[in-house]
C-alpha cells in the first residue's frame, strides 16, 4: 500500500536508452490512463524530461506491483527485447519513492544541480496528470508537498542561487571550444520551446553575437526586440540555407525527427571553419555522424555531465543543507499519509468511545482508549506514543 516509482534517468541510463522513453505528451496521457485501466495503479503521474522518464503511482494493494508497471512501460517505449533494459531501470517505494521526488523537484538530482528547470517541468507533470484526471488524493498531496519542499530549498539555500543549467552549459561549451562567441554567428532551432528559450536568454548576455532562430511562433519572434542581443527570425524550412554562415548551431526542440542530417548538412557547408554544434533535445536533433564533417565538434546532452561536475562539487555543502530541509518536509508528508490511511480506523474509534461514553462516561471512555492502546502495541510503538504526549 502506497507510493511507488519506475525511474529511468541519467544515473542510470544512458541518452540511447533515454531516447525510448522520450514520450509526446498525448503517449503519457495515454500510458497513465493504461496505468489506471490495468490496475496496476490507482493514480499515476509522468515526469518526462530530456534526463528522466519517471512513472509516480499509487496503489491501496499490499506491495508494489513492479512488474506490470514495468511490463507496460517497457511495451510503449518498444523497448521490451532491448538487451539488459531491466539494468537501466530503477525502483522505488515508499519512503524511498517520496525522497526521490523531493530531491527530483529540488534539483538534487539534476545533472546539474540546483538548476531551476526541472520544478517547472514537475508542476506540468503533476497539473497534465490532474488534466488526465489520473492523480486524485493521495498524489496531489505528494507533489504539493514536493514543490513546497523546492520552494523551502530555493529560498533558504544558496543552491540554486548561481543559475545554471544545460541550456547555460550549452553556451559555455561552445564559448569553450571557440574561445569566444563575440562576433559569431549562432543558429537556435526552437527557440520558443523550454529549453530552447532559456538559451536565448543567455545569448542575450553576449554582446557582439549575430543570432538566428526559429519559432514556433513566428509573429511573436518578430515582434520582440527587447533584448540585448537583436536576432534574425528565419524560417524553419529556410535553416539549411544559413547553416554555411553559422559558427554555432544550438537545437533543442521536441521534434520526433532529426533537425539536421548528415548528407542535407554536408551538401551546404562550403566554408573551411570550426563549427560548434549542440544538440538539447532527447530524441536527439542531430544525427550523431554529423561530426565527421571537417571542423564540426558536436555535443548531446550526456557530454555535459563533465561539465557538470564542477558546479556539483561547489554546491555540496548547500546540498547538505537542502537534503535536512527536504527530510523534514518529508516527514510531515509521511505523517499526512499514515493518518489519511489510518482515517478509517479513526473513524470506528472515534463511534466505540462515544458508544462507551454514553454507556459509562466519558472519563472511563478515555480509560477504556488507553487500555486499549496498550494491549495492542508492541512496547516501542507504545514509549513513541507517550512520547508524543509530553508536553513540548
Amino acid at each position: 500500500m502506497g507510493i511507488s516509482l519506475i525511474s529511468i534517468s541519467h544515473q542510470s541510463a544512458p541518452l540511447a536508452i533515454r531516447e525510448l522513453f522520450a514520450f509526446p505528451e498525448q503517449v503519457q496521457m495515454d500510458l497513465m490512463h493504461q496505468m489506471l485501466e490495468r490496475k496496476s495503479a490507482q493514480e499515476c503521474v509522468i515526469i518526462s524530461t530530456c534526463n528522466r522518464t519517471e512513472v509516480y503511482t499509487y496503489s491501496e494493494k499490499a506491495g508494489s506491483n513492479f512488474t506490470d508497471m514495468q511490463d507496460l512501460l517497457l511495451e510503449f517505449a518498444g523497448a521490451a527485447e532491448v538487451e539488459h533494459i531491466g539494468d537501466y531501470v530503477r525502483f522505488y517505494s515508499g519512503t524511498k519513492a517520496v525522497e526521490h521526488l523531493f530531491h527530483v523537484a529540488a534539483g538534487l538530482d539534476s545533472m546539474v544541480m540546483g538548476e531551476d528547470q526541472i520544478l517547472g517541468q514537475v508542476k506540468r507533470a503533476h497539473e497534465q496528470a490532474r488534466q488526465a484526471g489520473t492523480c486524485e488524493v493521495y498524489l496531489n498531496t505528494l507533489f504539493r508537498y514536493a514543490v513546497t519542499a523546492a520552494k523551502k530549498v530555493k529560498t533558504r539555500t544558496d543552491l540554486s542561487r548561481t543559475t545554471v543549467s544545460t541550456a547555460t552549459m550549452a553556451v559555455k561549451a561552445a564559448e569553450k571550444t571557440l574561445g569566444s562567441l563575440h562576433g559569431k554567428k549562432v543558429m537556435l532551432i526552437g527557440a520558443s520551446g523550454k529549453i530552447g528559450s532559456v538559451v536565448l536568454k543567455n545569448l542575450q548576455c553576449i554582446e557582439g553575437a549575430e543570432v538566428c532562430i526559429t519559432s514556433r511562433n513566428m509573429r511573436q519572434a518578430c515582434e520582440d526586440r527587447h533584448h540585448k542581443v537583436t536576432y534574425q527570425v528565419m524560417e524553419y524550412e529556410s535553416r539549411y540555407e544559413l547553416m554555411d554562415e553559422m559558427d554555432v548551431i544550438i537545437s533543442a526542440t521536441s521534434s520526433p525527427h532529426y533537425t539536421m542530417t548528415y548528407d542535407k548538412l554536408a551538401k551546404c557547408l562550403k566554408t573551411s571553419k570550426k563549427r560548434v554544434l549542440v544538440d538539447l533535445a532527447v530524441p536527439i536533433d542531430i544525427e550523431e555522424k554529423v561530426e565527421w564533417l571537417p571542423g564540426i565538434k558536436r555535443y548531446d546532452i550526456d557530454d555535459f555531465q563533465e561539465l557538470a561536475k564542477a558546479n556539483n562539487e561547489k554546491k555540496r555543502h548547500e546540498a547538505m543543507a537542502a537534503d535536512q530541509i527536504l527530510k523534514e518536509v518529508g516527514l510531515d508528508f509521511e505523517r499526512w499519509m499514515v493518518f489519511q490511511q489510518a482515517l478509517p480506523e479513526i473513524r470506528k474509534m472515534k463511534a466505540w468511545m462515544l458508544e462507551e461514553a454514553e454507556k459509562k462516561g466519558f472519563e472511563k471512555a478515555i480509560d477504556k482508549m488507553f487500555y486499549r492502546i496498550r494491549d495492542n502495541s508492541s512496547p516501542e510503538s507504545l514509549r513513541a506514543f507517550f512520547e508524543t504526549m509530553k508536553e513540548r
